[in-house]
């Protein structure tokens, strides 16, 4: 008993201090960039949304290069095959694909998008749920640098972030698909969900699309968030807090007690 009374104090004590060090933040990922040049007014909006762009469309080079300049971070949208039938477009990752396919594949879509930092996935039902397939992706990201994966979490049976995390590669989840209808009644109540998840958790990620009315919501509440005592911050800031919280989590069980094993076990 008096090691779980010590364990539950030690819980409070780091829960305090990791929720006095900072306020709570959201990350907002643009998908789908790159392919009209009205993709700017994504730039446009304030503070660190992250913007990810389409591989091998029209307008990617220029606007990723002038998002970068405007202090946002660049991801690649990689197209990866969904449940159903859709057009993927070009830079497609899909299950006919061997491991050479998909590392050269994703070589070329980084190439494409300049200063990429992180990639996740436009669609993906059916790839992501194919460990084999989710294991080339991760082993072919580590060979370019410092990338993190961000799983879009088109279908519930992914296992696209576990595969990221038995390779070592940074990542995080989406939490809150913002756009899933388009309306602003319906972004309206899925930010203030974002909003409700970030003050839970300390941090959340919505994903969202140049849509008309998710643009006419995000130019009014972004402007609310110091209102809302929220931070907008990168994807990247986000998995370094996460990865910050489990390292404290971690230290503090490290610090506890051995408890006196019990004969009667």
């Amino acid at each position: 008993m008096q090691g779980l009374r010590l364990l539950c104090l030690v819980i409070c004590m780091f829960g305090s201090a990791a929720a006095s060090a900072a306020r709570p933040a959201i990350a907002i990922i643009i998908d789908d960039l790159g392919n009209r040049a009205s993709d700017k007014q994504v730039i446009q909006l304030p503070g660190a949304i992250t913007c990810a762009f389409l591989p091998h469309t029209p307008y990617t080079p220029e606007l990723a290069r002038l998002a970068h300049q405007h202090n946002k971070q660049v991801m690649l949208h990689v197209p990866m095959q969904s449940m159903h039938v859709h057009e993927l477009g070009p830079g497609s990752l899909t299950l006919d694909m061997n491991e050479t396919e998909i590392a050269r594949t994703l070589q070329r879509n980084l190439a494409a998008v300049p200063h990429v930092q992180g990639v996740n996935n436009h669609m993906g039902s059916l790839l992501t749920q194919h460990p084999g397939h989710m294991l080339w992706l991760m082993q072919a990201m580590n060979k370019h640098g410092d990338l993190f994966f961000v799983d879009s979490r088109t279908t519930a049976e992914t296992v696209a972030k576990m595969v990221a995390d038995e390779n070592q590669i940074p990542n995080l989840s989406r939490d809150v698909f913002l756009d899933a209808q388009d309306s602003v009644a319906f972004v309206e109540s899925q930010f203030k969900l974002l909003i409700r998840k970030a003050r839970k958790n300390g941090t959340a990620v919505g994903i969202a699309h140049p849509y008309p009315n998710t643009m006419k919501v995000l130019r009014q509440r972004l402007a609310q968030l110091e209102e809302l005592d929220i931070d907008l911050i990168s994807v990247s800031d986000v998995i370094k807090r996460q990865q910050e919280g489990k390292q404290t989590w971690q230290l503090s069980l490290s610090h506890l007690p051995r408890a006196a094993k019990n004969s009667k076990q």
